[in-house]
This record gives C-alpha cells, structure tokens and sequence, in this order.
C-alpha cells in the first residue's frame, strides 16, 4: 500500500462533486456498522513501504474517536482538514507521508472499538477509508475510551521503512475528548483481533511499545464535561508527558498534526531533528503542554 500521490487540485474537483463541503457527517460517512475492509479481525500487519515513487516514505496514523462525542473530528477531516494536513506537509519538504486512518471506540461496550484502515498517499485511496469509517456513536459510562487500541495496533500490527530501512519514527496521532480505559484484557484482544493467544496488557505496556517505533501524541479537544476537565487532563499529561496537546476547537487538529511532522523534519537530507528540539509557534512543544485559544461556539452535534 502506499502508491500514487495526492493532487489538491483533483482532491477539490472529486469534494465538489462528491459534496463534501454541504453535506452531513450522516450523508458522507454512510456506513451502519463496520466495512468487512476495516475490521482487524486476522489482520496480520499494516505496512508503510517505500517504493519508486516514494522513496522516503514517512509512516503517519491518525487515531479518531467515532464515539458519540467526537463525530464531528472525522466530518472536518474529510470536508477541509486532511487537504490541509497533506498540503502543509508536503509543502514543508515531507514529500512521501504514508497515511494510516484508525476508527477508536470502547472495547468494553462497542461493537466496532477498532476499525483499521490501510496505509495511503493518494488522495482518493485517503478519502476513501476515511469515509468508510463506521461512525458508531458509542463509548458508555465506563470513564473512558479505547485509545490504547491505537497503540497496541501500532506496535504489534505495523510494518514501515521508515523505521525499519532508515530508523526514523513514524508518527501516531490519537484525537478524543475522554480519558483513556486503564487495560485491554486478553479476551478482548482474542475477540476484537482474531488472535488464537493473547495477553493482557496495561495502557502504559502499549504506549511503550507503540513508542518504540512511533512519535506518539495524544490531542485532547476541550468540548463536554470531560474534555474540560482538569482531572482527565491532568492523566493524560501524566501519561504522556509533554506529547499531550491541548486544544480547544477541531479546527485545529489539522494545524497541530501538520506542524508536529514538518517541524520534525528536515528537508535537507530528509532527515528528522531530536523531540526535544520541536518548537510550535515558538514555544517549546517539550516544555509546558501547548494550548491553543478558547472558542465560544457551540459543539456540533454532527450526528
């Protein structure tokens, strides 16, 4: 997976089209339960690879909450922010990213907790499984949400050049508003994976792993009760130190993601600079976690 390129030009024919911009998230995401393509069930691995095409390949996963309260993220995805996430970072010299598109819910009440798409470059294949993303609606009252998910996918279930032919992380974005479920026991693991064995594991063994071939970020959106709670930030800063980001409105998951990769890497040389040098809007993305400025708007209620 991985070939063809993104054209912006062809990407804006095919959404006019297609009505991305006055459509619902009802309208585009049409799915009722979860596509056959993206269900993990057996799935063995995910790969990033490089190829003619793209000789530098850089492995990127986008992990999307489709609970009840985040919907939303998904529908500006697909009507402006990954265009623009594609465009900035291509612009900045990143010129093979390779994109993944994760589905999250609750492993313990959800029917779809993990959906998995496949690594992409080409504007109409991103499209594509962004769209087939099964918009659940779900998640319980059970203090929390699947993201780990993401990261057991990513460390036990990918493959990238990136890291393997050059040893330069892929980067692993997860976006919700909840905190994270403390365990993925191993029965969920044999259900939700197809495996025949499995063990259980706590969220902080699959960040560990996940990071071991990942950059790994949390973006926290401040929208409900619990986005603006200061308990659920404060465990998530302590799970994931200075990669917690904190921002107020979607609209700026697509700046944050783009900036994260560009400012990582180097254009000269295609090379990537230490964590700890990353600036974002001057201020150390290492230091004190980043937030962006409160809107007065409403949540939308996109489904």
């Amino acid at each position: 997976m991985g070939s063809g390129t993104y054209s912006f030009s062809a990407r804006t024919v095919r959404a006019d089209s297609l009505g991305y911009n006055t459509k619902s998230a009802r309208e585009i995401f049409t799915e009722r339960s979860m596509n056959n393509a993206m269900n993990p069930n057996g799935v063995d691995i995910r790969e990033s690879r490089d190829s003619i095409e793209h000789p530098e390949s850089i492995a990127i996963i986008l992990g999307l909450d489709v609970t009840g309260s985040m919907g939303s993220i998904p529908h500006y995805l697909v009507k402006e922010g990954l265009p623009h996430i594609m465009q900035s970072i291509i612009d900045d010299g990143v010129k093979d990213p390779q994109l993944l598109f994760l589905g999250i819910g609750d492993h313990e009440c959800d029917r779809a907790p993990l959906q998995v798409g496949q690594f992409e470059s080409s504007d109409e294949l991103l499209d594509h499984w962004l769209t087939t993303v099964f918009l659940e609606g779900g998640g319980g009252g059970n203090k929390g949400e699947s993201y780990h998910l993401a990261w057991y996918f990513a460390g036990h279930h990918t493959s990238i050049d990136c890291f393997e032919k050059r040893n330069k992380k892929g980067y692993l974005f997860t976006i919700g508003d909840e905190p994270v479920l403390d365990n993925f026991p191993s029965r969920n693991v044999k259900n939700i994976m197809g495996v025949p064995q499995a063990q259980d594991y706590s969220s902080m063994e699959l960040l560990d792993k996940a990071r071991e071939m990942y950059n790994v970020y949390h973006l926290h959106l401040k929208q409900g009760s619990n986005g603006r709670s200061q308990h659920v930030m404060d465990g998530w800063k302590q799970l994931m130190g200075d990669n917690l980001i904190i921002i107020d409105k979607k609209e700026d998951v697509s700046s944050v993601i783009s900036e994260i990769v560009t400012t990582n890497y180097q254009s000269v040389g295609n090379e990537f600079i230490q964590e700890s040098e990353v600036e974002i809007d001057d201020e150390p993305l290492m230091g004190d976690t980043p937030t962006f400025p409160e809107t007065q708007t409403e949540d939308e209620m996109m489904l």
